[in-house]
């Protein structure tokens, strides 16, 4: 594994994203995680994951310089499609998993940290979904997710924005589930993990499965339409300028086209 690692300890596993210096995802971490899954699924001796970041961030996005190595829409939609259904198996997944933000979790951060069944925060983490900042959009069930957490109006609010809320604010939207200071964030997960370790894992699979019927066709069929629209707009005129100014540190000058 060149960006994550994992271990477990009893009947906790640990997942740790290490991709200095901002935990961006790419598509070679995306694959690593799904191994890693595939990895944990069988284990029986395995009953909880907690997913967290190394260093000062659980994650701050996507990794943008990989964008520009890509050129056709069908291209980025398979990207979106790919880590899509990855967030999906998560949400799926017959074992609860926490995710334990410090820092930041910013973009496909945020995006993986809401498929995740559980968030603890730390108070000061700021949480959001900025690529319309670039001119770009989510792609990862970003869109899908964050109005099923926030309400449609603060969803719109955060994407129109690109400006991310606090730890504190994410628990008061719904976002997340509880907020502590930075230090205490990890242990605080680990901590819940243990509690829910010494649940049957038949019921808490039984459980699972029962909580993802609360999905609507709807949102199926929004994920379908986000991973199109982002093959889209990742080709446009918009998306170069705004990838290209991020890359160089400027404001994007968006021309709409």
């Amino acid at each position: 594994m060149e960006y994550l690692k994992w271990s477990y300890q009893e009947s906790i596993a640990t997942i740790t994203i290490q991709r200095p210096p901002a935990n961006a995802l790419s598509s070679g971490l995306l694959r690593e995680l799904s191994a890693i899954l595939d990895e944990i699924e069988p284990n029986r001796e395995i009953r909880v994951i907690v997913i967290h970041g190394e260093g000062r961030f659980f994650s701050a996005g996507a990794d943008i310089k990989e964008f520009t190595t890509v050129t056709s829409s069908g291209d980025f939609a398979n990207l979106g499609k790919f880590g899509q259904d990855l967030f999906d198996r998560m949400e799926r997944f017959p074992k609860p998993i926490i995710a334990a933000i410090h820092g930041a979790a910013l973009g496909g951060g945020l995006e993986l940290a809401m498929a995740c069944h559980i968030r603890y925060v730390s108070e000061t983490a700021k949480l959001g979904l900025p690529e319309l900042q670039l001119g770009l959009i989510p792609g990862f069930a970003g869109t899908q997710r964050l109005p099923k957490y926030v309400g449609v109006a603060r969803a719109a609010e955060m994407l129109f924005t690109s400006e991310p809320i606090t730890g504190l604010e994410a628990v008061e939207y719904g976002l997340a589930t509880r907020a502590f200071p930075e230090t205490d964030v990890l242990e605080q997960a680990y901590q819940l993990a243990g509690k829910i370790a010494k649940k049957s894992p038949v019921s808490i699979g039984a459980a699972i499965q029962l909580l993802n019927y609360a999905k609507t066709e709807e949102f199926y069929e929004g994920t379908k339409k986000e991973a199109e629209l982002f093959g889209k707009v990742f080709i446009s005129n918009d998306a170069k300028e705004g990838i290209q100014a991020f890359l160089e540190k400027r404001e994007p000058n968006f021309k709409g086209e």
